[in-house]
């Protein structure tokens, strides 16, 4: 009698742990979780590009600093100029004609 009772509680415990697993990975499977992880996994991939490009870019100005100080002992120059200031480009505003009158009555529409 003692046996048959373990084997059930054996068989019975086994059932829970497998159900417990496969609903686990159903749960995993869902259209849901999959974009959730997705996204996740996204998410990362972006801020480690990001973090390289920065890196990058630091490194390409640093490269691009030491070859001009390189070019300018080469050369015999001093300094180099800057660059100059970046243009600012005004906004003109546009006046209509000052006989023109344009109204506009929502109401009319209906």
């Amino acid at each position: 009698m003692f046996r048959r009772t373990f084997w059930f509680t054996t068989g019975v415990a086994a059932g829970v742990w497998a159900t417990t697993k496969v609903n686990r990975k159903l749960r995993q499977l869902t259209p849901e979780s999959l974009a959730a992880t997705a996204a996740n996994k996204a998410i990362e991939t972006g801020a480690r590009l990001k973090d390289r490009a920065i890196d990058f870019a630091h490194d390409v100005r640093e490269g691009m600093a030491q070859r001009e100080a390189e070019l300018e002992d080469a050369l015999g120059i001093e300094s180099a100029p800057g660059l100059p200031a970046p243009r600012r480009i005004v906004a003109i505003e546009n006046k209509t004609h000052p006989h023109t009158t344009y109204t506009y009555n929502r109401n009319e529409d209906h």
